[in-house]
């Protein structure tokens, strides 16, 4: 269970798992380490210095992590060190006062619940760096860290105890339908709505984004930070900002936020809404996070209507919105086949009331989708939308979640937190979509909206022999339940491509929809 970790420390604010011990800084592998300098006020520092430091280890393992300024005299090169051990650094800068700078700090090792960074194992899955298993089953609030503290503070304390293990989350705020409020803060100088200095950014946004990206960290939540959106419309004049500004903005947001190990970057949602922009942009922009970011964190880019092309090498992973394909495993698992790395559908739509054909799902819709999504060795994301008179939706603002897919996601967490480290694969995709598992040892098989009585054993033929033993149990994906089936089933081949129980025999199930099969082999 994810502990709340008391959220009245944000004006206290320090960055974790960092201390000074003796004359040597100390900091665990994957915190944070802050070199911290004074230098010049005056002019533009945003855009007249230039700051960075390149990290050794004792491998003689090199980073070149670029600085930012941070206000008032204040440069900061954040470091989060990959390995244990000492690291050294000197600084480049063309501002005298910050130019080769030098020293050193000690990487002790991670401790608690600092597993690393997410990164991608086994092609089509992830696991944290230090190879924990990682199941993303993520949840949206677009624009929440744009919110009064007390809504913010809320959404944290209904994250502690949701499902969720990623938040997609927005930098600049959103102006849409039930979110047309204007936030506390705002990334540049300037006067609201659109009198902005893009050469000037404002540093107590940013220190406000980092201390709600450090609550998710504690909650052992990751943050996919959507960089850029199209739900402006020139009100703030964010989304048609200049090639300049925006490559300027890309490079400051990444210093100042890349060294925290739960940061993903998706460069945009829906970004072909994004009419100011044309798809050669985003190639230069993902180019621009990725030359910029020294620890290569997770990216991705999010789709309206029309797909990105996700084998660009720079993108980890595919951002997909596609509700159709979530409905059924057989086409969500043609994702991978095309883009050959993992599969996220981040919106399957989602669970509300709205009159809107996005967001008006039903609980049992969303669940099944998500199962979907699982069986095709992808994984899903949720949403809800559910109509408030405060306009206060979870999907846009946080707050508190109101639907009833939550603790049925819970479940399905669970289970897949037991499930083969390796992660779960199609096992005969073209054939049977909704099994799933790793061959001869451990499938999922759902049955979604189907409600059988009973389901003749049989098991696609990979890496199986006769006599195979495994047993069964029965999952009510909606009901939360786990029956096991009393008998063993022995295989045999039965043709070509398939395994049956030897004597014939069937598993019972009671008729209802939104049932699945656990089936484990049985060691001999």
């Amino acid at each position: 269970m994810k502990q709340f970790f008391g959220l009245m420390v944000a004006v206290a604010f320090a960055l974790p798992a960092c201390a000074a011990a003796g004359a040597t800084p100390q900091c665990e592998q994957w915190g944070v380490h802050e070199v911290v300098l004074a230098g010049p006020a005056d002019g533009n520092p945003f855009v007249d210095v230039d700051l960075a430091a390149d990290f050794a280890d004792e491998a003689n393992r090199r980073l070149h992590v670029p600085g930012f300024y941070d206000g008032e005299g204040r440069y900061v090169v954040r470091f989060s060190p990959p390995s244990a051990g000492k690291w050294t650094y000197r600084t480049s800068s063309n501002a005298p006062a910050l130019h080769g700078k030098s020293g050193e700090l000690i990487a002790t090792a991670p401790t608690g619940d600092n597993h690393g960074p997410v990164v991608v194992k086994n092609g089509f899955h992830f696991a944290y760096a230090d190879g924990t298993p990682y199941r993303p089953i993520g949840t949206t609030c677009y624009a929440w860290t744009s919110q009064p503290t007390e809504l913010e503070e809320a959404t944290l304390r209904t994250l502690a105890e949701a499902p969720f293990n990623k938040l997609r989350m927005c930098v600049f705020p959103k102006r849409y339908k039930w979110n047309e409020n204007e936030p506390p803060l705002y990334a540049f100088e300037g006067e609201a709505p659109d009198r902005w200095d893009f050469r000037r950014f404002n540093p107590a946004f940013f220190q406000h984004l980092e201390r709600r990206i450090v609550d998710l960290q504690k909650l052992g939540i990751e943050a996919d930070v959507i960089l850029l959106h199209p739900y402006d419309e020139g009100h703030w004049g964010f989304d048609r900002m200049s090639d300049e500004a925006d490559d300027r903005y890309l490079r400051y947001v990444v210093a100042r936020l890349a060294a925290y190990r739960n940061v993903w970057w998706s460069l945009a949602n829906e970004y072909d809404f994004m009419l100011e922009k044309q798809e050669s942009d985003w190639d230069r922009m993902i180019e621009v996070v990725d030359r910029t970011d020294p620890y290569d964190r997770l990216t991705s880019i999010h789709n309206g209507r029309v797909l990105y092309n996700h084998t660009n090498p720079r993108l980890t992973h595919a951002s997909i919105q596609n509700g159709s394909a979530a409905e059924e495993a057989g086409r969500a698992v043609l994702y991978r086949d095309a883009y050959r790395k993992p599969i996220l559908f981040d919106e399957i739509k989602y669970e509300g009331d709205i009159p809107s054909r996005w967001g008006n799902l039903s609980a049992e819709e969303m669940v099944h989708r998500c199962w979907e999504c699982i069986v095709a060795g992808t994984y899903p994301g949720h949403g809800e939308c559910y109509l408030a008179d405060d306009d206060v939706l979870w999907w846009a603002k946080g707050g508190t979640l109101k639907g009833e897919s939550p603790a049925r996601i819970k479940f399905l967490a669970e289970t897949l937190s037991i499930a083969p480290e390796a992660g779960l694969e199609p096992i005969d995709r073209l054939q049977y979509p909704n099994i799933v598992g790793q061959p001869g040892e451990y499938y999922l098989v759902y049955f979604g909206k189907e409600a059988p009585r009973e389901w003749k054993f049989f098991l696609p033929r990979y890496e199986l022999k006769d006599g195979d033993t495994f047993s069964v149990e029965v999952l009510d994906t909606w009901n939360m339940t786990v029956t096991p089936i009393d008998e063993t089933f022995v295989v045999r081949r039965e043709s070509e491509y398939v395994f049956v129980d030897k004597v014939g025999r069937s598993v019972p199930l009671p008729g209802k929809p939104w049932q699945a099969l656990r089936i484990t082999k049985i060691a001999q």
